[in-house]
């Protein structure tokens, strides 16, 4: 059944039992098959070609689209939390769903504004500009502002309950045979962001969030968010024009013009960090454009989280214990993470501080230099493959839930700048943002801004 057949029960949407158990059903047949399969090589030593199922798991993730391949999507760029061949396999995915028609667009914009919604614009295309896993885009004009709507696709509700539960069972499937990372908390990070991203209202907040965050960095832009036509499943914009980076690569070889664009980028993901402690935790090739002259468009803030400012001390604390061998103050950087018991374990700080220093080493170097010193990847594949190895023989590690988000934006802006070819002091960028950090004045900016918008304090 496809969507716009689903023409009875569109009007509610409500996560209904009904609903969640179709969901269940499809997603069971396309991955848990494979995951049983994964399961009978691990426990009962049979058979496995490895590829040949991370391949079989893609494809059936890549057809099924919705929530559960966005959190796979996430989920391939943390190290270690699902086997290697998965990883890279999950990397591939892309959000390219296929549009949905206009009976579909038609049914959602009367359910949110109406039945005159038309009234309200002054022109609205029929055609998806763009489409992804949760919603669709489509372009609007209204007193002579170019707009672009975002619609979300009916049941998502649904899907997203259904998604987090079997996720949760492949999460537990995978902790029986490797115990080198406990993913619990990953999990409740993962499902609390994807329920987050559904609210759409809430992501309107996010985007005025960004707005003033961003309001001095004149080559970052940012949308803004038409409250009167934005509902819990309608998020209404303004237009920001530009090409995707891709496009942009290919058009245009300037070495000083593509490094300019990833200084935006840096600037545009670590600025909120570092001075309201929000980041921006999904750096997709399709939620940002890049203009003529090098600045950013952010179109999509779905996926933002917002971090204790003593999460943020600590970040700035283990690259200072890093960059002068300061073994006391990694380990107090550690415990603010929540790794209590870092400092009675040696050879967990090693190990913690392996990974930390093959992050931070762009950071640490005060010279001019693409983001990794070998584009292949051999490094980063053996570094992960030696923490691995060692945090299964200590017995396991728990990661805390704000690394999930991090490693994402990390990792993907990390690609991003390596598709650049990018050659930048990272060294200097990074001092320049951190240099008046004060732990206490971050925290009194976040609370004053989340009030400002409307976004609780709380983290769920």
């Amino acid at each position: 059944m496809t969507y716009e057949e689903d023409d009875k029960s569109f009007e509610d949407e409500d996560p209904r039992f009904s609903r969640r158990w179709r969901r269940y059903a499809q997603v069971g047949g396309e991955v848990g098959m494979l995951a049983a399969q994964l399961a009978g090589a691990r426990v009962f030593k049979r058979p496995l070609d490895r590829q040949q199922h991370s391949e079989g798991l893609k494809t059936a993730l890549g057809g099924l689209k919705g929530p559960l391949m966005k959190a796979a999507q996430i989920l391939a760029t943390i190290p270690e939390a699902l086997p290697r061949e998965y990883a890279e396999e999950l990397r591939q995915l892309q959000s390219h769903a296929p549009p949905m028609g206009w009976p579909f667009v038609r049914r959602r914009m009367r359910t949110e504004l109406g039945a005159d919604w038309q009234k309200r614009f002054d022109s609205f295309g029929k055609e998806a500009a763009a489409a992804a896993s949760l919603g669709q885009v489509h372009r609007a004009e209204k007193d002579g502002r170019q707009l672009a709507c975002k619609l979300q696709y009916p049941d998502m509700a649904s899907a997203v309950e259904a998604d987090v539960a079997q996720l949760k069972w492949a999460f537990r499937v995978y902790r029986q045979y490797d115990k080198a990372i406990d993913t619990s908390d990953i999990y409740h990070e993962l499902t609390a962001r994807l329920r987050e991203e559904l609210d759409y209202e809430r992501e309107a907040k996010h985007m005025e969030l960004y707005r003033r965050m961003l309001a001095e960095e004149k080559t970052v832009h940012v949308p803004e968010p038409l409250l009167d036509l934005t509902t819990r499943r309608l998020l209404t914009m303004t237009w920001l024009e530009g090409q995707s980076l891709m496009d942009f690569i290919g058009t245009h070889q300037d070495q000083e013009l593509r490094n300019k664009v990833a200084y935006n980028m840096f600037r545009a993901w670590y600025t909120p960090f570092y001075y309201y402690g929000v980041i921006h935790g999904d750096p997709h090739l399709g939620n940002y454009t890049v203009r003529e002259d090098g600045s950013i468009n952010l179109l999509d803030f779905g996926c933002i989280r917002v971090f204790d400012a003593s999460f943020v001390k600590g970040v700035i604390d283990l690259y200072h214990a890093l960059h002068d061998n300061d073994r006391d103050l990694a380990i107090s950087a550690y415990q603010t993470w929540g790794f209590q018991d870092v400092g009675d374990r040696p050879d967990l700080l090693e190990a913690l501080n392996i990974w930390a220093r093959f992050v931070y080493r762009p950071l640490l170097e005060d010279r001019t230099q693409t983001i990794l010193d070998d584009p292949g990847g051999a490094k980063g594949a053996e570094t992960v493959g030696q923490v691995h190895k060692e945090l299964r023989r200590l017995g396991g590690v728990k990661p805390p839930r704000e690394f999930v988000l991090m490693d994402r934006a990390a990792i993907g802006l990390g690609s991003v700048f390596m598709h650049l070819n990018a050659e930048i002091n990272w060294y200097q960028l990074f001092h320049e943002i951190i240099q008046d950090f004060d732990s206490s004045a971050l925290d009194r900016r976040q609370k004053g801004l989340l009030q400002a918008v409307g976004l609780p304090e709380e983290i769920p």
